[in-house]
């Protein structure tokens, strides 16, 4: 039976890496502070996937629109607009129509503007990045990125993913 190593289990989310000494995360990441070595960091990447954001596609405006609509207590309280108006209570009816309405457009507009969000961030997505792989400063694409690399920024980058500071200067 092979051994496993620490990075065989993926890292739990919940994991507070800022409040670990960063040699104990150097030591659980199974890294140092001169890098991975290309083989490490191909089978890791090959192991995790790559660093990006899920595309999911966007929604059309029309099918959000839609999902508001046929929501289950949107649907009740169409339901409910239909029986006052039998009953002949106008008023209500009219009452529970615009509550609706309301409760339609809020929540497309939430998540039309959430959707425009997500992609705002994808075209935000680092596209390069240095890192210290084989202890040599190597630019590589931010989707190569992977649990353990030692990332190199400087005044201005952007972040590129999750990190631990190992080391900061006029931060």
């Amino acid at each position: 039976m092979p051994k496993k190593s620490k990075t065989d289990t993926p890292t739990k989310p919940s994991t507070m890496w800022h409040s670990i000494d960063y040699e104990r995360v150097l030591v659980d990441l199974d890294t140092s502070k001169t890098g991975l070595s290309s083989k490490d960091a191909a089978a890791r990447l090959h192991r995790d996937g790559p660093n990006e954001l899920i595309d999911r596609g966007t929604k059309p405006a029309a099918r959000i629109l839609w999902e508001q609509v046929t929501a289950f207590m949107v649907l009740l309280l169409i339901g409910a607009a239909f029986l006052s108006l039998f009953i002949g209570k106008y008023f209500e009816a009219g009452a529970i129509g615009t509550i609706v309405i309301l409760f339609s457009i809020l929540g497309f507009l939430q998540e039309y503007r959430a959707e425009n969000a997500i992609a705002a961030l994808r075209r935000l997505a680092v596209p390069e990045v240095r890192v210290l792989r084989d202890s040599v400063i190597t630019q590589i694409s931010a989707v190569d990125l992977v649990v353990g690399d030692v990332v190199l920024l400087e005044a201005g980058n952007v972040v590129p993913a999750d990190l631990r500071l190992i080391e900061a200067v006029n931060l």
